[in-house]
């Protein structure tokens, strides 16, 4: 029976009915395939022809494998004619090899066939006539899938429904279908959560498995207790209960066995009630982890034809096995899968994995990753290590980067390996984890491996590179990894393609505290590197390095030569680096001012980044993307979007200090000190040596101008002393557009005017050659705010119109607003009438700045200006007005009135009437009700 998901049935067959799209996630055992089993039974669902696949945990590297299991349920007579492209597919489904037009398409470039492929199931999916494609457990899917999958539910054919399943625990590469994927905005489209049943739920749920109208409450509450809620555990309990059930008796034996337990003796009790032979076909499909087809599993234990029918037919009827569509069996979940597998004896496992490594060795192609799974639990440890490499190497070419680099890391920890076989796969797991998202454990394996004494110098010399790389990758540690890189040197004199990598590295400016001058001199030796190269990889890689290191310093020379990445005819190594190339120089445009080319690198960058499997690319992308929607004043959901990042990538320091000053930078905006504070600390300011230096120094300039508005002058100089000093280390004066405006402020206000005019007059010579449009914009800045100083009013708004206009230009329109504000005052000096501060406050309110928009509002009251009221319309009832939403918001942050008074410009008084008014309204008995809402 299904419990506890009306609302989500409802919402999936409104969905599916209507040609749309919908996810469906949730942890094992907590109802996805049973929610799909009650969709499908729906009126309005099932005249749809059904296609279902499902994604294993054993997948083995094979594209698009998930979709098309599914296709091989197409409707035999669909009457609709297929056009030529779709003969593509033949090799991919040869079972509806008469359906396809004989057709020839000559031999593409790996991107090309891909899309070929994606646009021919497309077409053969548009023929099925009204069709609902299901794909089961995306989280085990392979990545060509998940990339099929994005294509086909971003733009799905009118006739078909597209419904997909995972658990968001168990995916590795981030969102499902990748952070890219936007349901289609004119279709329906769902994303269901499925959670654990509360009390209320398991009390019904277990009421009906036992048909009887309802259960004690104290039950209820112990089997809640001992489930966690999760339907499939809760009815394999109740299952175990004694009959009749009274409540004494279900008490005591719920109170004596936890549930995995349970849970194992429930199999144990079914498994018994079956013949031998029967129960060895669910030990055959315990050990192989997938669902298994009959001939498979007769292959598997020896047994006749007939005799597997008989022993499936009495599995399913003791709930051992399900039918999982397509002629397969496999365990109704995992856990029950795991209960089984357990109980058999170890000799009988190894047994068991042997005789299936040896049934799947005979099948063509043949299944590497489980071959070697297979192998290795069999003890087979020659066939594992062949098995498992092979497998790992698949899965690299196709940019399965994490399952290569788990299975590489498992290689290598097998004892007594040969010398050259150690060398080899430690040369792969270092190439391949590098590629990937993986930090922690493919280091402490490297990092093994480096006190390995059998290693050979160049090997030895390959891994602390890839050491040093993902050492740079780590909070702390950007320091510790130049220098590894940098010893690495020694043992690649003869790796020259390796050596040239290290030194590119090396070259890149943005990392640490490395000065211009010292990051020049390996720019040098790396350009020289480059034009004695001729592998087209190596020329890339080297590229992707040196022309972000270059533009990042201001070269204005370096966007011209952008043309010599050309893609054509690209392999798929060197696509991994020209998607580096394009992200490199998004980020470097990012950080210099140039937003729209930062936006476009973006989009190129991701396009290839996705097309040849290059995770970590994606996410560089992912982060930098966060901090040129703040610059352009994208600001909408932009808070949430990288919490998440920042979730998601939470062990990769260059993306988390990059997505911390984002977020800080919202918080500041809204004036939320502490928040801002925390994420700050994240950024890196505290040790430069070991920071991104572009972030530090953006998050010193925002630092010193949080300070300030908090009256904390001392404390600002400070900051503004030491971003300053950081730049003139780096000497990247091209990096000097966040921090400087900020340090201008904060010197004059502390009387410095000489250090400011110095300042400038130094960022001016240094920028005069460079593409530096932020740092210039800056400039023009700071001389308004040293005219202001001076008081010449007119001079100043002169110049706050010209650097108004400039930041608009790039765009960056919160400094627009901002530079906008500081005309207004000295305006204000040279007495115009204030009405210019109305519309500031309209245009900080639409970006989300509630501190500067509140300031605005309040420099017109003092001016006797009525502002635009955030009360809106009179009579708002029991609704909250826009003040005190804006209040509610604050209060459920932790404020004091105090601090929100601070945020809104307020006074306390006005403060306490708005708080009492939204707890009245909310029905919170105390502002700790509030707390963590928004």
């Amino acid at each position: 029976m299904l419990v506890g998901r009306a609302d989500e049935l409802r919402l999936l067959a409104a969905t599916a009915s209507q040609s749309g799209v919908a996810l469906v996630e949730g942890e094992a055992g907590i109802g996805k395939s049973r929610l799909i089993s009650e969709l499908l039974r729906e009126p309005d669902v099932r005249d749809r022809h059904l296609m279902i696949g499902f994604c294993q945990p054993l997948r083995e590297p094979f594209p698009y494998g998930a979709v098309v299991e599914a296709l091989r349920s197409y409707p035999r007579h669909s009457g609709t004619p297929l056009g030529p492209l779709t003969s593509v597919l033949r090799p991919l489904l040869p079972e509806l090899a008469d359906r396809f037009p004989d057709a020839h398409w000559p031999a593409a470039d790996p991107a090309t066939e891909r899309h070929q492929v994606f646009r021919a199931i497309r077409e053969l999916l548009a023929a099925a006539g009204p069709a609902l494609l299901v794909v089961e457990d995306l989280h085990w899917a392979d990545d060509g899938s998940r990339q099929l999958l994005r294509f086909l539910m971003t733009d799905p054919p009118e006739n078909l429904s597209i419904l997909v399943t995972y658990r968001r625990e168990d995916l590795t590469t981030g969102p499902p279908l990748g952070a890219e994927y936007r349901p289609p905005v004119w279709l329906p489209s769902a994303v269901v959560a499925l959670q654990p049943l509360d009390l209320a739920g398991v009390r019904s749920l277990t009421a009906g498995i036992l048909g009887v109208e309802a259960i004690a409450g104290d039950l209820a509450e112990l089997l809640y207790d001992r489930t966690a809620g999760i339907p499939a555990v809760i009815e394999e309990a109740v299952r175990t209960l004694p009959l009749p059930v009274d409540g004494s008796t279900a008490r005591r034996a719920l109170e004596q066995v936890e549930v995995p337990a349970l849970l194992r003796d429930a199999m144990a009790e079914r498994l018994s009630g079956l013949e031998q032979e029967a129960r060895e076909v669910s030990y055959a499909t315990a050990a192989l982890g997938i669902p298994a087809a009959s001939e498979l599993l007769g292959r598997v234990t020896g047994l006749a034809e007939d005799a597997v029918d008989a022993a499936l037919t009495s599995a399913l009827a003791a709930g051992v096995l399900r039918d999982s569509g397509d002629g397969r069996y496999d365990f109704r979940h995992a856990l029950g899968r795991q209960a089984v597998y357990d109980s058999l004896p170890s000799p009988q496992r190894q047994a068991l994995h042997r005789r299936i490594a040896e049934t799947l060795a005979e099948t063509s192609p043949q299944p590497l990753l489980q071959l070697a799974e297979h192998s290795r639990l069999a003890g087979r440890t020659q066939e594992w290590r062949r098995f498992g490499e092979a497998a790992a190497d698949r899965a690299g070419e196709i940019g399965d980067a994490s399952t290569a680099t788990r299975l590489l890391q498992r290689l290598l920890a097998e004892p007594d390996q040969a010398v050259e076989a150690l060398d080899r796969l430690a040369s792969k797991l270092g190439s391949v984890a590098y590629t990937g998202l993986d930090q922690r454990d493919p280091m402490d394996t490297l990092q093994r491996l480096l006190t390995d004494h059998r290693l050979s110098p160049g090997v030895r010399g390959e891994v602390r590179l890839y050491a040093g790389l993902l050492m740079i990758r780590a909070a702390g540690s950007i320091a510790a990894g130049r220098a590894e890189i940098e010893r690495a040197l020694g043992d690649l004199v003869d790796r020259p393609d390796l050596e040239a990598r290290a030194i590119s590295v090396l070259a890149q400016c943005w990392l640490g505290a490395a000065t211009l001058d010292e990051t020049g001199l390996w720019a040098q030796r790396a350009d020289e590197r480059l034009h004695q190269a001729t592998d087209p990889v190596l020329i890339t890689s080297l590229r992707a390095n040196l022309l972000a290191s270059r533009l990042h310093a201001g070269d204005p020379f370096v966007l011209s030569e952008v043309a010599e990445l050309a893609s054509d005819g690209a392999s798929a190594a060197e696509l991994r680096h020209l998607a580096r190339a394009h992200c490199n120089l998004a980020d470097a445009c990012m950080s210099i001012g140039y937003y729209g080319k930062a936006t476009d690198f973006l989009r190129s960058g991701l396009q290839f980044a996705t097309d040849c499997g290059a995770p970590f690319v994606v996410s560089t992308a992912r982060a930098t993307q966060a901090r040129v929607d703040w610059f352009t004043g994208e600001w909408a959901g932009l808070d949430e979007r990288a919490s998440q990042l920042l979730d998601e990538y939470r062990d990769l320091f260059p993306l988390t200090s990059e997505l911390s000053l984002v977020l800080a930078s919202l918080a500041v905006a809204r004036g939320e000190w502490a928040e801002a504070e925390a994420y700050l600390a994240a950024t890196g300011i505290d040790e430069p040596a070991n920071a991104i230096a572009p972030i530090a120094l953006g998050s010193f300039g925002l630092l010193a101008w949080m300070q300030l508005s908090r009256n904390e002058l001392q404390a600002a100089v400070t900051t503004v002393n030491r971003g300053l000093d950081l730049l003139r280390r780096k000497q990247v004066w091209s990096w000097a557009g966040e921090l400087v405006p900020s340090a201008v402020a904060v010197l004059l206000a502390d009387g410095r005017d000489d250090e400011v005019r110095k300042l400038l007059g130094e960022l001016d010579d240094c920028t005069a050659d460079l593409e530096a449009p932020l740092a210039r914009v800056a400039l023009r800045c700071g001389r308004a705010q040293l005219a202001e100083y001076e008081g010449d009013y007119k001079r100043a708004v002169e110049l706050y119109r010209e650097v108004e206009i400039q930041y608009e230009a790039l765009p960056a329109p919160y400094f627009a607003a901002l530079v906008a504000e500081r005309a207004a005052q000295c305006g204000l000096a040279l007495k115009q009438p204030a009405d210019a501060f109305a519309k500031l406050a309209e245009t900080f309110d639409r970006l989300g700045a509630l501190r500067d928009a509140a300031r605005c509002r309040h420099e017109l009251r003092n001016h006797g200006v009525a502002a635009p009221s955030r009360r809106g319309r009179r009579g708002y009832g029991a609704e909250l007005s826009p003040r005190e939403q804006e209040v509610a918001r604050l209060l459920g942050r932790g404020h004091t009135n105090r601090e929100i008074a601070d945020v809104l410009f307020l006074s306390p008084r006005t403060v306490e009437q708005h708080v009492a008014k939204v707890l009245r309204k909310l029905n919170a008995a105390s502002r700790a009700d509030l707390a963590n809402s928004d």
